[in-house]
């Protein structure tokens, strides 16, 4: 599927989207937005937006930061269906990183979004997964020597370990323990805001829900959804999962 389309389109999609999506011109609240509403199109309109401002010169962490996220957030969204659009997207957000690193190589959200882009892309480089694989670890795990109590960074460990842990194994009963105490950081932080990395919290609490309606606990898997889309309304993943729970 065509990926970008001309500056024109792109600026005139920024000024079409939804109201609750600008509010503060928050670009993050806008990757978000995408993300959770699996708008590919408006995504794909931000990241040429931000790619044409970082080739302008001048880029700055924060911009670099945002248009990593937002190609992290592409990839996700294209999946298995468009492999190279995802092994792309995956890519440049490992590529768009490496500047901010450098010059601050302790930057914990920089080091959590980048070790998140190396574990998905080493999902569609099967040569290359076990070198993937260990540069997200190295990654993660530096993150979390530096910031054992940063949400995003909790859930993200928990997300890989629950990806490679047996049901029932004491793996997956601390992975569990993981994302519980992903979700109550979450709870204790703020939400998205414009100058701080603010995201995961609708999708810990999403994956909350899973891990309880896998355990039979409908009630408490609910709770966590309702409160998955109290943080995103649009979230269609969460909005799915809703519904297969008021099926049961």
């Amino acid at each position: 599927m065509p990926r970008f389309g001309t500056l024109v389109l792109v600026f005139l999609c920024l000024a079409a989207l939804p109201a609750h999506a600008q509010q503060g011109g928050d670009l993050q609240a806008q990757i978000l937005y995408a993300f959770h509403a699996e708008d590919s199109n408006q995504l794909a309109s931000l990241i040429q937006t931000l790619s044409a401002q970082v080739q302008a010169g001048g880029a700055d962490s924060a911009l670099r930061y945002h248009f990593a996220h937002a190609e992290y957030r592409y990839g996700l969204l294209m999946g298995e269906k468009y492999t190279r659009d995802a092994e792309a997207a995956f890519t440049e957000c490992i590529d768009q990183l490496k500047p901010v690193l450098e010059q601050n190589a302790n930057s914990v959200e920089a080091l959590a979004l980048q070790s998140s882009c190396y574990a998905n892309l080493a999902r569609f480089k099967n040569l290359q997964a076990v070198l993937l694989r260990s540069r997200a670890a190295g990654r993660l795990n530096a993150a979390y020597k530096l910031a054992p109590r940063n949400p995003r960074v909790v859930y993200l460990m928990a997300i890989d370990s629950l990806a490679r842990a047996k049901a029932a194994s004491a793996e997956y009963g601390h992975a569990y323990a993981q994302l519980q105490l992903a979700g109550q950081l979450f709870e204790q932080s703020s939400a998205t805001s414009i100058d701080v990395p603010g995201w995961g919290h609708a999708e810990a609490y999403l994956e909350l829900g899973r891990q309880l309606e896998a355990r039979g606990d409908v009630l408490g898997a609910r709770n966590w959804i309702e409160k998955s889309l109290i943080m995103a309304p649009d979230f269609k993943a969460a909005q799915r999962q809703l519904a297969t729970l008021v099926q049961r």
